[in-house]
This record gives structure tokens, C-alpha cells and sequence, in this order.
């Protein structure tokens, strides 16, 4: 039997920056209603809001956090609120907040708005600065997990409870957190702060974004499509800008900057986001029915012992085809990225992150 074809999807690419007049309310004045005013320069905090996360729960959820932020927060900073729009307007927006000299940009969302945050903290390859705050500020980021995977609050043991998350904004404690860093044929960088991957997951993550409405088992769903027509590839890689070497019938590799993807898997079991380097998990000649039967030691995060698995540390490592086809899927924080070939690396210790 044939397999059908696979659609090539768009490549994600970040937006130009825009004006503050083409961003309109996400001046880093907006929420003074309820403030008392403190000693000091009073912090502003902009919370980059996803309304249609998680089927439109976010935004339902974000309306009713929002009075209890302000009563947390009021004696503190300012609550700047940003409701995004579409594709990439989280990463347009972070930007802006950033250059405005924002204290904080915190994610409210999933995975995907998270992902959007972490590019608008980079222009070009090279971080954001304030544009009037002197060379020592820094903006720090946040997060408020409320969408469907959640997959990187898993690697801190978080849940989705968003009070919680506004404990951990209001402690103010902060972490130099390393991003993952992807460069394509082109040589365009683009950022991730969870898993990149190639091939079946991949695919499978790409058909997984079809399947929202079913909540996390979109990820299994898209797995199963993936594997409709799949065929294991030779790969080369390059570790830390060593020799090239072939990796014969890979069905996956993935590159974590933390532990989990895919609504729950711990594909990157051991990885420690504040190490300095990435957990590099590759898959070799799995089928369909291997998938099944081992899926639950993806999701158990003990995958390592399995036949067919292998594990290395790198701070870099690039991955190409042996015989180019230019068909190979990659993906970054569930996000389709292109397709191969790719370098990833790691920038340690990137960004303050409230954790």
C-alpha cells in the first residue's frame, strides 16, 4: 500500500519587532488602578497572554486571575497586559517590553506561548537589552502554565495551578536558566527552551497541532499518523564540532534542554536546564508496534536501558542526512522549525527565570 504524501508545512519565522503605536495597549503604563505607591522605582511586569490556549481555557482562566495578580502584585510593579492575536505576536510583543525596559515577561499559556516568549528575548542571535536602563538590567521571565502539554513546567514538578505560579512570581526568586539555540540551512537562529527534535516526533508533533481539541491525547494521535508512512533514516551528526559520524535508521532524535515533550513523555530524562549543556536521546529502528509497547517507558522516562536507545551530553551538535532528500521534519518546543539540516547548541545561563 502507498502512503500518502506529507505536507511541507510553513516554516515558523519571528515578525519584525513593531512600533509602540502598532502594539497600542501593551504600554508598560497600563495598570496603575489599583497600585500603592512603594519607595524605589516601582517594577513593571508584562504578562503575555494567550487567550485561545488550551481550547480557550486560558483565557477564561487568565480574566479570573487577573484581580488576584493585582492584589498580589499591586504594592510591587506595574501589571502590564498583553493578549496576543496570533502567530508570533508573543514574540513582537516580548520585544518591545524588553527594549521599554520591562522587569519581567511572563508567559501565560502553554508550551507554544512560552516558545513565542523565549524568541522575543533574542534579535538576530544576540539577546534583547533595554534601550534606557544601563548595560546591567535584565529582564527576567516567567511563567503561568496553563495550557494543553504544559511540558515544561513537568521538569520542575509543576503543575497547572496557577496560584502557585503567581507564588512563584511574587517570591521573586530567580535562576540562570541555559536556551537551546537552532540554526537551519539558512543560518537564521531561532530559540528553544524544552526539546527539539527531528523526524517521526517530529512529524508526529506536526500532526499532533491538528488534534488540539482532544487535549494531550493529540500527542498520541499524532504519533500514530506519523508512523503512517515512516521510514527510519541514516542521519550524520557532528558533536561539539568534532568529526562527522553516521547514525544508521534513526526514527527519532531529540535534543532537550529540559525533560519532557509530547504531553507528558520524559524523552530527555536526566537533562538539567541550569547545567550548561544538552541531553541528546536518539531512537534507532523502531516500528510502529516497538512504539506502542514502549511507550509507556517514554512517558516513565526509562527509555534509556531499551535496545535501540542511546544517550549523549553535547553543547552542540549538528544533524544532516546521508543522502539528502530534504524531507526530515524538525520541530523545537512542538513548534515545526523546517527540516534538516540543523545545529543545535546551548547559550548557558541565557536568561533569569522565576523558578
Amino acid at each position: 500500500m502507498s502512503s500518502p504524501a506529507t505536507p511541507r508545512p510553513a516554516i515558523l519565522r519571528p515578525r519584525a519587532s513593531l512600533s509602540r503605536s502598532q502594539l497600542g495597549a501593551v504600554s508598560l503604563a497600563s495598570d496603575h488602578a489599583s497600585a500603592t505607591a512603594s519607595p524605589g522605582r516601582r517594577r513593571d511586569f508584562v504578562f503575555v497572554v494567550n487567550p485561545s490556549g488550551a481550547n480557550g481555557r486560558t483565557g477564561k482562566q487568565w480574566k479570573q486571575l487577573l484581580p488576584l495578580l493585582r492584589t498580589r502584585l499591586a504594592d510591587q510593579c506595574n501589571i502590564c497586559e498583553c493578549i496576543t492575536s496570533g502567530p508570533s505576536h508573543a514574540i513582537d510583543v516580548t520585544r518591545e517590553a524588553i527594549k521599554d525596559g520591562a522587569d519581567a515577561v511572563i508567559a501565560v499559556g502553554g508550551d507554544g506561548t512560552l516558545h513565542e516568549v523565549v524568541n522575543g528575548f533574542f534579535w538576530k542571535g544576540s539577546p534583547i537589552r533595554a534601550l534606557d536602563r544601563g548595560p546591567d538590567h535584565l529582564t527576567a521571565l516567567g511563567l503561568i502554565p496553563l495550557g494543553t502539554g504544559s511540558d515544561f513546567a513537568r521538569t520542575f514538578g509543576w503543575s497547572n495551578d496557577p496560584h502557585q505560579a503567581i507564588d512563584r512570581i511574587v517570591r521573586g526568586v530567580k535562576s540562570k536558566l541555559d536556551i537551546g539555540m537552532m540554526e537551519g540551512p539558512n543560518g537564521d537562529p531561532h530559540f528553544f527552551i524544552n526539546v527539539a527534535d527531528i523526524h517521526l516526533s517530529a512529524k508526529a508533533g506536526y500532526f499532533a497541532s491538528m488534534y488540539k481539541r482532544f487535549g494531550n491525547l493529540c500527542y498520541v494521535l499524532g504519533a500514530l499518523r506519523g508512523f503512517w508512512g515512516h521510514t527510519n533514516r541514516d542521519l550524520r551528526i557532528k558533536v561539539n564540532g568534532g568529526e562527522w559520524r553516521t547514525v544508521d535508521k534513526v526514527t527519532a532524535l531529540c535534543v532537550g534542554n529540559a525533560k519532557y515533550f509530547g504531553g507528558g513523555m520524559k524523552i530527555t530524562p536526566t537533562v538539567d536546564p541550569f547545567s550548561g549543556d544538552l541531553q541528546v536521546v536518539i531512537i534507532q529502528d523502531f516500528k510502529w508496534c516497538s512504539f506502542l509497547l514502549k511507550l509507556h517507558r517514554l512517558y516513565g522516562g526509562t527509555h534509556l536501558t531499551v535496545n535501540g536507545v542511546s544517550s549523549i551530553r553535547v553543547q552542540s551538535i549538528e544533524v544532516a542526512e546521508v543522502v539528502p532528500n530534504g524531507d526530515v521534519f524538525v520541530q523545537s518546543d512542538g513548534e515545526h522549525f523546517g527540516f534538516l539540516p540543523t545545529r543545535f547548541s546551548v547559550l548557558p545561563a541565557a536568561v533569569d527565570f522565576f523558578s
